[in-house]
């Protein structure tokens, strides 16, 4: 079978991880019945620099036929974040919406948490984010600015539509997970009408998943329990912004951004879903063959999950941790000295010897 992928580089690192993940795939392919059709879109900074937007009008609709997005990292030093933001990712989760963030927490083998006397075995949850509304809505303005009296307003925008598809495939998630728990992060003590509303949607659904344990955390002690007590939780489930901050925080106890992967995903098979490592662009280190590509590997092994490549993505994560367990090539930030071909020479000889 055939994927048709779509690869945005973009910046910084991104110029140099998505081949890492491209090349992965191109070792996958060998195999009998697998192919991929790459085809590479220059939407990054850069491209703002030269034509004033992250992308052309019909960019959406260039992307639209693809059977999966791979995004290497978005942003430079002269592109506001705000423009490059708006200007590209968003864009492409909304108009495609891509109402699930999902991204892994785990502490790969032979890696080191900042945690004290913290293993595998007890760094291992989902976090599930809403992608599409909440806190990240255009609904606001300034006023005033300027004067004394400059002031700015910011809407909260949480949906029953939006609520209840992000709930259930939380709930559907923690049903395929062995511990069946699921936690949502509120703040219902100090944000007066959308928590309490979003609060009221999980307690809407969760009858109808008996066999899943529901625990409601407010964000602040949810953030403080994902550190002192990371082995409480299997799938974790929250609004935008509750939930773009909590999957910042739990790879830092798991190795570091560097090898945090995720998923912007429309269940739906036929729109296409977009696949993109956590880490950002950094351009302080772009260039310079040092990036960790782990993040990206295993963004790729999602994608291929999503893509029905079940086989395939259980090889790639098998070579990819079977390196880390290893621990004899690693980059600089998990305290080796491999580079980021070096580290990918050694996952695709682990995956194909």
């Amino acid at each position: 079978m055939t994927h048709r992928i779509a690869l945005i580089p973009g910046d910084g690192i991104g110029l140099e991880v998505t081949p890492a993940g491209v090349r992965c795939l191109e070792a996958l392919a060998q195999r009998p019945g697998l192919n991929f059709d790459f085809t590479e879109f220059p939407y990054s900074c850069e491209y703002y620099a030269r034509h004033g937007t992250m992308m052309p009008e019909d960019g959406i609709e260039q992307l639209r036929g693809h059977d999966a997005i791979l995004l290497g990292a978005v942003g430079y030093p002269g592109v506001p974040d705000h423009v490059s933001l708006w200007g590209l990712l968003l864009p492409i989760r909304r108009e495609f919406q891509q109402y699930v963030n999902l991204r892994p927490v785990r502490l790969l083998r032979g890696l080191t948490s900042a945690l004290r006397d913290r293993g595998p075995e007890d760094i291992n949850y989902l976090v599930v984010r809403e992608n599409n509304e909440g806190e990240y809505s255009e609904i606001g303005g300034r006023l005033y600015d300027g004067l004394p009296e400059a002031m700015a307003v910011q809407a909260t925008v949480i949906t029953r539509k939006g609520s209840e598809r992000i709930l259930d495939y939380a709930f559907r998630t923690a049903q395929s997970r062995p511990r069946r728990r699921l936690a949502y992060a509120t703040k219902s003590n100090g944000i007066k009408h959308s928590m309490p509303f979003w609060d009221e949607q999980v307690a809407a659904m969760a009858p109808q998943y008996p066999d899943i344990a529901v625990e409601q955390y407010h964000v602040d002690i949810l953030a403080a329990n994902l550190v002192t007590h990371p082995d409480w939780f299997d799938v974790v489930v929250g609004t935008n912004l509750f939930g773009d901050i909590l999957s910042d925080l739990g790879p830092a106890t798991a190795g570091g951004i560097g090898v945090a992967p995720s998923a912007n995903i429309n269940p739906d098979p036929a729109i296409p879903s977009m696949f993109e490592p956590v880490h950002g662009s950094a351009p302080d280190i772009a260039g310079q063959n040092i990036a960790n590509p782990i993040a990206m590997i295993w963004t790729v092994v999602m994608m291929l999950e999503d893509l029905g490549e079940q086989s395939a993505a259980d090889d790639l994560m098998g070579a990819l941790e079977a390196v880390t367990g290893e621990g004899k090539v690693l980059t600089r930030d998990l305290g080796g000295n491999a580079g980021t071909t070096e580290f990918t020479d050694r996952v695709i000889a682990e995956l194909t010897g």
